[in-house]
């Protein structure tokens, strides 16, 4: 038996796929672009992975967007990042 990884069944005829057991934290960021979304999220996340390890995942908590002279100007991103915690 593997230590530190659980078998999950997964539907009959399958073969168990391990899922490994970790402890992640949450931290909270808020990304910037003048471009879009997208790239706010993606700008976010790269310049984190900068100082923050293992990084795995993220969910969009708020997208604002700056508006001037009738057209949008700057959007912006707040986001949870969940890393793990190394062993």
């Amino acid at each position: 038996m593997m230590t530190g990884v659980a078998r999950v069944p997964t539907r009959t005829g399958a073969e168990e796929t391990p899922v490994t057991q970790h402890v992640y934290r949450l931290s909270e960021i808020v990304g910037s672009s003048t471009t879009s979304v997208d790239d706010a999220i993606r700008t976010a996340i790269r310049k984190a992975s900068g100082t923050v390890r293992n990084i795995e995942w993220f969910e969009t908590q708020e997208i604002r967007g700056h508006v001037v002279d009738g057209d949008v100007a700057h959007f912006q991103v707040r986001l949870k990042i969940g890393f793990r915690v190394e062993d």
